[in-house]
């Protein structure tokens, strides 16, 4: 069985402020700083922050499963402000599904009263599953990556004076 779940975070900066803040491991370095106590430890496992880039996402103390996943970099488009990885070890692997993709979009905001000053991250996770299993479903959820949106568009706002 195959599904994904979405979410849409408006931020008030450019696309391109923010997928620099996106792309590579820019990203997790951020979640480290901003979010280490919310949503764990980010490591570099392998790479540089392109295609092949392997990271490690360990859990605060107290969160379910194993305690740790780790996701390959498997597209960088900066053209279209897309970053997709892959879950290859731990998190939702862990718990069962077969193949787990999150996909991170950076879209510039078509609003004629911004000029061009803000943007939404679409954050998808697709997943498949066993159809025997279909309470596996209940544990996909986009709340970790919404946190993390939202975190990362406050952060780029208030430093936006900075980054421009």
């Amino acid at each position: 069985m195959r599904d994904q779940v979405s979410a849409e975070t408006p931020v008030g900066a450019p696309a391109r402020i923010v997928w620099d803040a996106y792309r590579g491991v820019e990203l997790g370095r951020l979640v480290d700083e901003l979010l280490g106590d919310v949503l764990g430890k980010v490591e570099v496992v392998e790479g540089d922050g392109g295609v092949g880039t392997i990271m490690k996402l360990t859990f605060p103390p107290g969160t379910p499963g194993t305690g740790y996943m780790k996701e390959i970099f498997t597209k960088m488009d900066d053209d279209k402000r897309v970053k997709e990885t892959e879950i290859i070890e731990g998190g939702y692997k862990d718990l069962g599904f077969d193949h787990v993709r999150i996909r991170l979009e950076i879209i510039e905001k078509d609003d004629d009263d911004a000029a061009g000053e803000s943007s939404i991250i679409r954050s998808t996770i697709e997943y498949e599953m066993d159809e025997t299993k279909p309470e596996l479903a209940s544990f996909v959820s986009t709340k970790q990556l919404e946190i993390m949106a939202e975190t990362i568009a406050k952060y780029l706002t208030h430093n936006k004076s900075t980054t421009t």
